[in-house]
């Protein structure tokens, strides 16, 4: 995703307000890098949206709160799945 900075930023955080996205699966989606998605939600989208940057940082903290428990259950499911 090529583009104005700005334009970008905006997207990415409206992508990840209405899916609840991850930072891992906006940057999938838009064949950009985590820390491009990151660095553009946490440090520029304040400058250009700052309502927008409020509820895009709401989002990131519930996944934040939830990562220990996604990355529990994949490995569970790694290991549940597995042939010995």
């Amino acid at each position: 995703m090529k583009g104005i900075v700005e334009e970008r930023v905006v997207e990415l955080g409206e992508y990840i307000i209405e899916n609840k996205a991850t930072v891992r699966k906006t940057a999938k989606k838009f064949g950009v890098s985590k820390s491009t998605v990151h660095k553009d939600v946490s440090e520029r989208l304040k400058y250009v949206n700052p309502n927008l940057y409020i509820e895009v940082k709401k989002i990131l903290e519930i996944n934040k709160s939830q990562r220990h428990i996604r990355g529990g259950m994949a490995t569970r499911e790694k290991y549940r799945n597995m042939k010995f």
